[in-house]
């Protein structure tokens, strides 16, 4: 007999997770690092929400993007991780301070 635990993860942490490593060009485990936890636990996450999304998650095949939309996007992925890195970032630092003052 199975016996379900709670997970230690909110649903809302749990939404977020799937969302930022399907957003990601990363691999899993590497969105899973930077969330501190465990990169099969994320993947199992993912997995689950494709399969919940169905055809709805597929992206439609549409003309190709014009060179301003291609420049636009490319600088919206720089912008984006350098964005990710400042949050890992404050999140360590938050961390360091919040341990420090105890």
């Amino acid at each position: 007999m199975h016996v379900a635990h709670r997970s230690p993860y909110s649903p809302e942490f749990r939404e977020e997770a799937v969302q930022m490593a399907l957003r990601s060009k990363r691999p899993i485990a590497e969105t899973a690092r930077e969330l501190n936890m465990n990169s099969e636990t994320l993947r199992v996450w993912v997995r689950s929400y494709e399969r919940e999304q169905g055809a709805d998650s597929a992206v439609a095949v549409s003309e190709p993007l014009a060179t301003d939309e291609r420049a636009r996007l490319r600088e919206l992925e720089r912008r984006n991780r350098e964005l990710e890195m400042e949050v890992s970032f404050l999140k360590k630092a938050a961390a360091y301070f919040a341990k420090d003052a105890e």
